[in-house]
């Protein structure tokens, strides 16, 4: 127990007695505060010279992704957009806010931007394939080939640019695309493309295909992910044949909204409109 005492006793003397009668730890302690002297003099030149004119920016090079070339983006203008609004130099530039600011540009899908020494920044940018009109070509939204809604001109493209004309649900972009895909692989047999298609707010679809026809597919009350019923598309092409044989090239429009069967609509094809304009003609299992 005196043992235990005496050490105590020792250690607070140590502790309690003068800084300046140890030399050991006076010189850890010196070499402490050199070191602690020595970064913040490193770090108050680096913020010094970070403030020197010299890393003030003053050039943005743009240029597209490898493998594209910028059809609809003027180069200078929005370097001078983006200029106005970078806020820091070199060192205190947010590249993210860079970022946002390019892709915030119409035809701008994505954007890299990196530094470059002493006063630069380049700025790759992928940008927009117009794929199709969305609710109409005056509306200035297009969508992209990855079902994305993007700002965008119809008139910017090239005369010889053909569109499909898409409609829906803002936040649709990327089931109409997927349906797209889907209904163009059913009707492949046919020869025919799917060239507009529409989803209304209750997600009912119907397409119309390049050889002129529409086709009418409702929604599935029973389907919780509001996909076209792939049975009613198998339904049609297994009665078509016969429909084909009693009105060959007169059929203009499918209605496949029927539970148990479809409704075609036959086009006037030069009869009479009390004969044949209008009519309907219904095949049920």
């Amino acid at each position: 127990m005196n043992t235990l005492l005496d050490r105590f006793g020792d250690i607070f003397s140590v502790i309690m007695s003068p800084l300046w009668n140890h030399p050991e730890r006076m010189q850890k302690l010196s070499r402490l505060l050199m070191r602690c002297f020595a970064v913040m003099l490193v770090v108050g030149i680096l913020v010094w010279l970070s403030q020197r004119p010299v890393f003030t920016l003053r050039q943005i090079q743009v240029e597209p992704v490898a493998g594209q070339t910028l059809k609809h983006i003027n180069k200078s203008l929005v370097k001078r957009q983006v200029m106005e609004t970078v806020q820091g130099n070199f060192f205190s530039v947010r590249l993210e806010d860079v970022k946002r600011g390019f892709e915030s540009m119409p035809w701008v899908r994505h954007a890299n931007v990196r530094r470059v020494w002493p006063n630069g920044l380049i700025v790759s940018i992928e940008e927009q394939k117009a794929f199709a009109t969305w609710d109409g070509g005056s509306s200035n939204t297009l969508m992209n080939t990855y079902g994305e809604l993007f700002t965008g001109r119809v008139s910017e493209l090239p005369d010889d640019k053909r569109l499909l004309d898409f409609s829906g649900p803002d936040d649709a972009g990327k089931e109409v695309m997927s349906l797209y895909e889907k209904a163009n692989n059913w009707f492949k047999p046919w020869n025919a493309e799917v060239v507009s298609l529409a989803l209304t707010e209750r997600y009912a679809w119907h397409v119309k295909l390049s050889n002129g026809m529409k086709v009418e597919f409702g929604r599935d009350e029973e389907s919780s992910d509001k996909n076209l019923t792939e049975e009613r598309v198998a339904r049609l092409f297994k009665y078509w044949p016969q429909v084909q044989e009693k009105w060959a090239n007169r059929v203009d429009a499918i209605d496949l909204r029927y539970a148990n069967g479809f409704a075609v609509h036959l086009a006037s094809g030069g009869a009479k409109k009390n004969d044949v304009d209008g009519k309907k003609s219904e095949l049920k299992q």
